[in-house]
């Protein structure tokens, strides 16, 4: 009777002891599955979210609803009819994007880069305000570079100027 107690309460201990274990492994690769999650990926899984956007320029936050993401922008709708194309890479602080992880983005979407949404931009010859790290121009993209993007002011007399795109931190409808 006395061994039956003492193997009952090892194989408790032991039930007890692999339960915890359990919890610890699945937490391990909860912690090993998010350290994979880019923020692309949370962004194109956010659609529809209201967030708010602060840039490397330090200028204005941009609030707004989360349109559509990229590999490496994102499109926020500031208002019904002003629309925002911000790099991931000018992004400092993201707040309200939902915890939702969207699978990692396919050949196609990759390919849809920076580049493919500003030659887009250019194709439709709106009036954008291009902000940078070093200040503000407004005008016209007028061609996209494989890394930088030419803009005509909208100052007469004014000469076009090249932004890399390493330097980009929105580009936003006027």
């Amino acid at each position: 009777m006395r061994w039956e107690r003492l193997f009952a309460d090892l194989e408790g201990q032991l039930a007890a002891g692999a339960a915890a274990q359990g919890r610890w492994d699945v937490a391990d690769l909860v912690r090993a599955e998010r350290a994979h999650v880019r923020l692309a990926d949370r962004a194109r899984a956010g659609a529809g979210a209201r967030v708010r956007v602060l840039l490397a320029d330090a200028g204005e936050p941009l609030d707004g609803e989360l349109l559509e993401a990229g590999d490496d922008w994102v499109l926020l709708a500031l208002s019904e009819r002003r629309r925002a194309l911000v790099p991931l890479c000018a992004v400092d602080v993201v707040a309200g994007l939902p915890h939702a992880v969207a699978p990692p983005a396919g050949h196609v979407e990759r390919a849809l880069g920076l580049g493919h949404a500003l030659r887009a931009l250019a194709r439709d010859r709106a009036t954008v305000q291009v902000r940078t790290r070093g200040g503000a121009v407004t005008g016209r993209l007028e061609r996209v570079g494989a890394d930088h993007v030419d803009l005509t002011p909208d100052q007469p007399a004014a000469r076009t100027v090249s932004v890399p795109f390493a330097a980009l931190c929105a580009v936003v409808s006027a």
